[in-house]
């Protein structure tokens, strides 16, 4: 029997080792991966007593755990470090396991996934799944598509560009001006060798979806394989399919115009796909995205901003008009076009935003499941639009239907515009060369302001840079860049020959 002394010394240093063995970390794996279109590249740390490291891999569809462990050429540095790839026999995968060992005992294990972002804001899978079930099964059946639609996009580049052995694709050439028709372009033009070659190249640059890109440049020539239809960021997958500054809208006059003159087989094929594109991006509730498929964030919204659905219904409403350039297409197509363009014009009267019970103007962007006014950028807040609301109530009251619930919403408009005009204020450059305006109460000019509160009507100033709205252009100015058109005369045509030209319309 031990004395007491050493029985008590014993349990204190028993003691002493469990404490000590609770506190010593865990080994653990730091991994990261990033991968492109012919490899996954891993690095990272593991234990500093680790002997060698293996891994397995899943590509899409597969399943890690059922794959054996494959050693690892390289072993760790003498600090712990790593890195290694794993080349893919397709562009796609799932997950990738690493293990570290020491000796034949496994010291701790790590696994990580493809990082595929469908990180909606609207658009969240929850927020469909609560709507009513009428409602709910539309917007998963439209979600389901889209996102099929970008897989098969991705799947279709990287096949072009593992047949090249390009890791990446390349960018499009680049254009800062918007492909734009002149409303009296002669239809005799789109014959000629110029729209010829434009034709080439806009065809070539059409997404496998149906729509385009924006600011690309088509005078340098066709589409190359391995060569990604957008330009707007470096992953590629940024406005791949956009309605936004014309895009889509245009290229689909462009063909059209061509098919017309010319006849050509593949120019009407360009045009009746970009008309499908536009039916299936609409969303259940007649709106149209910025971006589709359907890409997270402001994207997600239906977009007001720059006009974009407005172009979209200007276009829908030449198909079902029958102008001379879309004469191809057949009264099938021109039947499911009707509906679309029913359906749009239902959605921009639902989201005409209220003000306690009365009908004002609209935001630049909506929610695409509440149409509630949405944020875009910092300098995009929820808000009353001066700027899009009057290209809106310009088209409404040269082309919209002539119903009351119409007629309704012209007289809001124009009687809100009315009522938020800016005076005595003066345009002018700063000492930097800037635009500006300051007060002057003798000044003729008259302003709306791109944006107003949703609640009191007043003209904001958001800041691109601090997020924070201010009550004038000067205070805003004074503490952020400023690269946007904050204030707008654009109304004073809606108040003066737009009204005139409407009340013509109406007595006809």
């Amino acid at each position: 029997m031990f004395p007491t002394s050493h029985l008590s010394l014993t349990l204190t240093l028993f003691a002493a080792s469990a404490l000590m063995a609770e506190d010593k970390p865990k080994p653990s794996i730091k991994l990261n991966t990033t991968s492109d279109f012919l490899a996954v590249h891993a690095k990272g740390t593991v234990p500093r007593e680790t002997t060698a490291l293996e891994y397995r891999f899943a590509a899409t569809g597969e399943i890690a755990d059922e794959s054996p462990w494959l050693p690892m050429e390289s072993k760790p540095g003498e600090d712990g470090t790593f890195a290694f790839d794993v080349k893919l026999h397709t562009a796609r995968w799932s997950e990738l396991q690493v293990r570290a060992l020491k000796g034949a005992e496994e010291l701790v294990k790590k696994e990580t996934h493809s990082k595929v972002s469908h990180d909606f804001e609207w658009l969240k899978t929850e927020a469909i799944q609560a709507l009513p079930e009428a409602e709910r099964t539309a917007w998963q059946v439209y979600m389901k598509r889209s996102l099929e639609r970008s897989e098969h996009e991705y799947d279709l580049l990287s096949a072009e560009c593992r047949k090249l052995s390009l890791p990446a694709s390349h960018r499009p050439p680049g254009n800062r001006a918007e492909l734009e028709l002149d409303s009296d372009t002669p239809l005799e033009w789109f014959a000629s060798a110029e729209a010829a070659k434009t034709a080439e190249a806009i065809l070539s640059y059409q997404t496998p979806t149906g729509g385009w890109s924006k600011a690309v440049d088509y005078t340098t020539g066709p589409r190359r394989p391995g060569t990604h239809w957008s330009n707007q960021s470096d992953d590629g997958w940024h406005y791949c399919g956009t309605f936004d500054n014309r895009s889509t809208t245009e290229q689909i006059k462009f063909l059209a115009g061509v098919a017309t003159a010319t006849k050509r087989d593949d120019a009407k094929a360009g045009a009746i796909r970009g008309i499908e594109y536009l039916l299936e991006a609409q969303y259940p509730n007649g709106g149209w995205p910025q971006n589709y498929p359907v890409e997270s964030g402001y994207h997600e919204a239906i977009t007001l901003n720059d006009n974009a659905m407005v172009h979209v219904l200007e276009v829908v409403l030449a198909i079902t008009s029958k102008k001379p350039a879309f004469a191809f297409v057949d009264d099938a197509l021109r039947q499911r076009v009707q509906a679309a363009y029913d359906k749009g014009i239902a959605c921009v009267l639902a989201m005409q935003v209220k003000v306690d019970g009365k009908l004002t103007v609209w935001c630049a962007q909506h929610e695409p499941l509440t149409l509630a006014p949405a944020h875009a950028r910092s300098k995009e807040p929820p808000s009353l639009s001066g700027g899009e609301s009057t290209e809106m109530l310009k088209f409404l009251m040269r082309s919209g239907p002539l119903t009351n619930e119409v007629k309704t919403a012209i007289e809001a408009g124009v009687a809100w515009l009315d009522t938020h005009r800016i005076t005595g204020l003066r345009k002018t450059k700063n000492d930097k060369g800037k635009t500006d305006y300051v007060a002057d109460p003798g000044s003729s000019e008259v302003y709306w302001a791109r944006f107003n509160d949703l609640k009191t009507g007043k003209p904001i100033f958001p800041g691109s840079q601090d997020g924070i709205l201010y009550a004038t252009f000067p205070e805003m100015a004074a503490k952020n860049k400023v690269a946007y058109d904050f204030l707008t005369n654009k109304p004073r045509d809606i108040i003066g020959k737009e009204e005139t030209r409407w009340k013509k319309r109406l007595a006809k």
